[in-house]
C-alpha cells in the first residue's frame, strides 16, 4: 500500500463586494510538506465574472492572480513574501482578508500525489 500524505488547500474566490458575502471560485491551492509541493491553479472566467459583478476592474484581478501565483512559485522578484519557505507563503496566501480576491478556509485531506490531487479539486469546485 502507498504511503498517503497529508496535504491542505483553499479554494480561491472572486469577492466582488465583500459586505455581501457572495463570491465565485476561480482557483485552487494546496501544500504538502512532505512532498515539497506548493501550487496554485486558477481559471478566470471574466464574462462570467463581469455578469456577476458589472463594472468590476478584471485588470486589477488579473495583477492580483498573478502576484498570488508569483508568490506561491517562490519568485525572488515578488518581494519580501515570495522569499519566505513553503509554508509561511502558503500561510500568507490563505490568511483570512477583507479584498476581492480571498481564499476560502484552509482545509487538510490525504493524498498520494499532490499534483493530482490538485487536478481534482480544481475539476471539482472551480472547473
Amino acid at each position: 500500500m502507498q504511503e498517503q500524505y497529508l496535504f491542505e488547500y483553499a479554494v480561491i474566490r472572486v469577492v466582488p463586494r465583500v459586505e455581501r458575502e457572495e463570491f465565485i471560485n476561480i482557483g485552487v491551492i494546496i501544500y504538502c510538506p512532505k512532498q515539497q509541493f506548493l501550487k496554485v491553479r486558477f481559471m478566470l472566467d471574466e464574462v462570467r465574472i463581469s455578469a456577476f459583478a458589472r463594472g468590476l476592474d478584471i485588470d486589477c484581478i488579473k495583477d492580483n492572480i498573478s502576484s498570488f501565483e508569483r508568490i506561491c512559485h517562490g519568485d525572488k522578484q515578488a518581494g519580501p513574501i515570495a522569499k519566505l519557505d513553503m509554508a509561511s507563503r502558503f500561510r500568507w496566501l490563505t490568511a483570512t482578508r477583507s479584498t476581492v480576491v480571498q481564499s476560502s478556509k484552509v482545509h487538510p485531506g490525504l493524498c498520494l500525489d499532490a499534483d493530482e490531487t490538485l487536478t481534482k479539486l480544481f475539476e471539482q469546485l472551480v472547473g
